[in-house]
């Protein structure tokens, strides 16, 4: 995992502070990932936040989904850790992205990175 600061108070395509921006991709998990994705047209610091979001939320939604299809008796034990993990990865990655670091989640990470390269 690799940790890459930003520069301070860096504006964003949005607007806002690229380290505000960054830290709101991860409040409604996908859901905002995707919007400042898609509109975001400057930031690779903001995209690099909005892909991991995208990625790490979307494979703990489909974590959840599955764990109730597949196995509803286990669902009673597996859903509160992965709940908890959620609550505390997208924590972590929130004060990540305010203090201004690029910090990478291992497989997401490389994911985002490659996809915010692109810009």
């Amino acid at each position: 995992m690799q940790d890459q600061t930003l520069e301070p108070k860096k504006k964003s395509s949005t607007g806002l502070d690229e380290n505000i921006a960054g830290l709101l991709c991860y409040v409604l998990g996908w859901i905002t990932g995707l919007i400042f994705f898609v509109v975001e047209k400057d930031s690779r610091f903001v995209k690099f936040h909005a892909m991991q979001s995208i990625v790490v939320s979307g494979a703990l939604t489909l974590i959840n989904i599955a764990t109730s299809i597949f196995t509803p008796s286990l669902r009673v034990i597996i859903s509160p850790f992965v709940s908890i993990a959620t609550i505390v990865i997208i924590v972590i990655m929130i004060m990540k992205a305010y203090k201004g670091e690029m910090y990478k989640l291992p497989i997401a990470g490389d994911i985002a990175e490659k996809q915010s390269e692109t810009l």
